[in-house]
């Protein structure tokens, strides 16, 4: 529509100077058609150079060339759109005083740009006031508004405040600087007045006076003090992404590993969180602080590692922001030190994920309880003050019923919440922020407008002064809604500012410091302020949850993993002998897996949660069993080692190793303890009993004292030989006869008593006459008689041969007869056995 009345007033324009017809006269026509065909021929031709200033205009400084070269750069394309009211842009880059005092004077410096395709001449430049804007709305519809709209857009300023401007050629911009009395603008009643600078001049094809361009911006005038100011308490968040992981070094220190560098970034001069630290501690405000942030830079100040890009994960560099981090905390001890601190639960957790689709995992809202905890210690142990953990921020201040039963279940009884998500039914005017919700619980409902003022790209031309002037003129128009009333506003801005929306949320904070109709207040102050009786108390459903917001939720399946990460952990720990080495890095990176931190990040959320539960698994691997090959047991009784293998830094205690047999007739014996020093080995024995032959599967497991199984499981074959009874029954009576019979050989032999000696003399047999003299060959007188030595006795000088046996050696008839001393023996040694004896 506005844009629709501006090309009429356009078009209404008084006639050129050569006597052109009427408004259906054909000179008209002529006109715009060569207007057309000049506006074809940069895209008939290709693209053209801009046409270079003008040689009368005055030589620009370096600065200001770099400007213009960077504001050319930027116009480019649309160098060739911009017609009528729109043929040049104009920024008014600031508003010096923000709120102007009686009797001052009001600077505005700025840059205009021209827009259009052809070359602007015979320019001048002009201040305007506006009539003032009744409401809220009126200032953002005025905001919004493109082109010069004649009646919306006031008057010029009298008193020749005009500047005069040489040629402009396509693309090129100019610097400006104005300076007007207060008293020149004619302000009256207190209220916000819209304030602009014009441009009015020629272009080729249309060599007579006109408005080329307008910038608007707002300026808050009130003459004194109000008696009933509106209490503002602005949030000031020192929050960051996530950047240490679960990792640490195994030495003493336990040196911690960051995903990136960027934090030192972030804390080096002209950072993010230096600046918001440097323009902060001027300012009264509330400081909300992640304790993650602080537990990040504390260990960033001793000594870190940095994950390489592109390596492995044990792949580490040398962190190099030790410097930037102790120079930040140091300076944020000072900043806080009686200063109102509030502490968000560890790594600032997706209340809003956590009740839309956590709430179902066992183990979700604990760990909020405990998150709670661990904030509230960080920030005392860092920055030496006790902070308050009272207050609970969803993301974007959107709320619903189970979003508050969720963050009052940690503990705080203060939901900070947003008023277009709480929005106001019959109300004409912003109530105070504070509205009792039940349990003893407040929502504090900040400030939509005020909260959102600094969440554009302010890094463009006077965007930042635009924000600053549009923040004081929005809360100008709210103390004005209900001037008798006392009211307590809350202003939550986003969560992680830009370095230049930082500087414009300092400039607007100062801006009202300096006013007559807002004053600070805490955020205990406005939590305990008297609420509004025709304020909204009531939460809004979970339905009325924004659909944009919900998209970028953390999953249940986030939820999931998160809950299998924590079950393995306390599962790690029950082991460990030095559990606190290990349980701080995980509990706390476990905590940033759900941080808020992740919204719209997913793919980031996936990866961080991955490389956590990876590592988790990466050490719980680090103690297992080794693999076992097959093996053979001969006999009913047996013993089976299980060996145990430690390759972590410190011992393990607290495992149990059992073994399971898938037979029945293998018995592998009771489960054993398992202690193991780091670093180590330990091979524990099981008493294995057969009952029967063949083949078994052994599986053996490592178990926690609670039960739980740790670790997979080994699976090894058992082939059992056992010998039979009776195979057994049969070796026995073998060697039972063999025993028997050397005891009756034993028996008869020492019955025979000693053997005779084989070279004593046959004894005479009983009898004469018998056989056995005659066989015996030796006549009857030659025998001795009875009572008488014989040769070999001692007594005739014959060897002795005690236990010898006589033996004959030939027949009868070889042997010679007569004396004793014929018979003469050629060897006295009897022959061997077998031997054959030569006579």
């Amino acid at each position: 529509m506005d844009v629709r009345v501006a090309e009429a007033a356009e078009s209404q324009a008084p006639p050129g100077p050569r006597g052109t017809a009427g408004p259906n006269g054909t000179n008209r026509w002529k006109r715009r058609a060569a207007v057309l065909l000049l506006s074809a021929l940069p895209v008939l031709a290709g693209a053209l150079p801009t046409a270079a200033p003008a040689a009368s205009a005055a030589p620009a400084t370096a600065p200001e060339a770099a400007a213009q070269a960077a504001s050319a750069a930027s116009a480019a394309p649309a160098a060739r759109t911009g017609t009528g009211s729109r043929s040049t842009r104009i920024s008014v880059n600031e508003v010096t005083p923000a709120v102007p005092e009686p009797g001052g004077t009001l600077t505005l410096t700025g840059t205009v740009t021209n827009a259009s395709s052809t070359t602007l001449s015979h320019l001048r430049l002009t201040p305007r006031i506006g009539p003032t804007l009744g409401s809220r709305s009126a200032i953002e519809q005025a905001a919004r508004r493109k082109g010069y709209l004649s009646g919306a857009d006031g008057t010029e300023v009298a008193g020749g405040h005009s500047m005069r401007l040489n040629g402009l050629a396509s693309g090129v911009s100019r610097s400006f600087s104005l300076k007007i009395p207060v008293s020149d603008l004619h302000l009256g009643a207190d209220g916000v007045y819209q304030l602009g600078v014009s441009l009015t001049g020629q272009t080729r094809n249309r060599p007579y006076d006109q408005i080329l361009g307008i910038g608007r911006t707002f300026l808050p005038w009130q003459k004194k003090a109000s008696g009933h100011r509106t209490r503002l308490t602005y949030l000031w968040p020192l929050i960051s992404t996530p950047h240490v992981t679960a990792r640490t070094q195994s030495d003493k220190q336990q040196t911690p590993v960051f995903r990136d560098d960027d934090l030192a970034k972030e804390l080096a001069p002209g950072g993010r969180l230096e600046q918001m630290l440097e323009l902060g501690k001027d300012l009264n405000v509330t400081w909300v602080i992640d304790p993650d942030l602080l537990a990040s830079v504390d260990v960033m100040a001793r000594r870190y590692r940095v994950h390489k890009p592109g390596g492995g994960p044990d792949d580490t560099v040398a962190g190099k922001g030790q410097e930037y981090a102790k120079q930040w905390l140091d300076e944020l001890q000072g900043a806080v030190a009686g200063k109102e601190v509030v502490a968000l639960p560890f790594a600032d957790p997706d209340l809003a994920s956590l009740a839309h689709r956590g709430t179902h995992i066992r183990g979700a809202l604990s760990s909020l309880g405990q998150a709670t905890t661990t904030g509230r210690e960080t920030v005392e142990t860092v920055l030496h003050v006790k902070p308050s953990t009272d207050f609970a921020w969803p993301y974007k201040g959107a709320v619903d019923s189970s979003i508050v039963d969720v963050a009052t279940s940690a503990g705080a009884h203060n939901v900070i919440a947003r008023s277009d998500s709480v929005r106001e039914n019959a109300l004409s005017y912003s109530p105070t922020a504070a509205r009792p919700i039940g349990s003893g619980n407040t929502a504090l409902v900040a400030d939509a407008p005020l909260s959102t003022a600094f969440e554009d790209d302010l890094s463009r031309a006077g965007a930042s002064s635009l924000a600053v002037q549009r923040f004081a003129a929005q809360s100008l128009s709210l103390a004005r809604q209900a001037p008798s009333r006392s009211r307590s506003v809350v202003v939550a801005p986003q969560r992680m500012p830009t370095v230049s929306q930082a500087q414009a949320m300092a400039a607007g904070i100062k801006a009202l410091a300096a006013s007559g109709w807002t004053e600070h207040s805490s955020l205990t102050d406005a939590a305990k302020a008297k609420p509004d009786p025709n304020a909204r108390r009531k939460m809004p459903s979970p339905s009325s949850y924004p659909a944009s917001l919900r998209r970028t939720e953390l999953p249940t399946a986030a939820f999931e993993q998160v809950r299998k990460t924590k079950d393995g952990l306390d599962d790690f720990q029950q082991i460990l002998s030095q559990a606190n080495r290990v349980v701080p890095p995980f509990t706390t990176a476990i905590d940033r897996e759900v941080s808020n931190a992740w919204r719209g990040e997913g793919r980031a959320s996936r990866s961080y949660r991955n490389d956590v539960e990876k590592y988790l698994l990466e050490l719980r691997g680090a103690v297992k069993l080794i693999k076992k090959s097959d093996i053979t047991l001969s006999g009913r009784e047996a013993t089976i080692p299980v060996t145990v293998q430690n390759n972590l830094a410190q011992g393990v205690d607290g495992l149990v190793l059992e073994l399971r047999s898938s037979r029945i007739g293998l018995d592998v014996g009771d489960s054993k303890r398992v202690t193991v020093d780091g670093e180590h080995t330990q091979s524990l024995k099981f008493d294995t009993t057969a009952k029967n032959n063949g083949r078994a599967y052994v599986y053996a497991q490592l178990y926690t004292e609670d039960g739980e199984r740790y670790g997979k499981v080994m699976k090894f074959q058992v082939n059992v030989t056992s010998i039979t009874s009776t195979v057994l029954l049969v070796i026995a009576g073998g060697v039972l006869l063999i025993v028997l019979a050397g005891i009756r050989m034993y028996t008869q032999r020492k019955r025979s008593g000693p053997a005779p000696d084989p070279d004593a003399p046959l004894e005479q047999p009983d009898g004469d006459g018998s056989e056995d003299a005659e066989e015996n060959d030796t006549p009857e007188e030659d025998a001795p008689q009875e009572g008488e030595p014989g040769e070999d006795s001692p007594e005739k000088g014959g060897p002795e041969r005690e236990g010898s046996k006589a033996e004959t050696t030939g027949d009868s008839a070889d042997t010679p007869h007569g004396d004793g001393d014929d018979t003469e023996r050629e060897n006295d040694n009897p022959p061997a056995a077998g031997e054959k004896v030569d006579r």
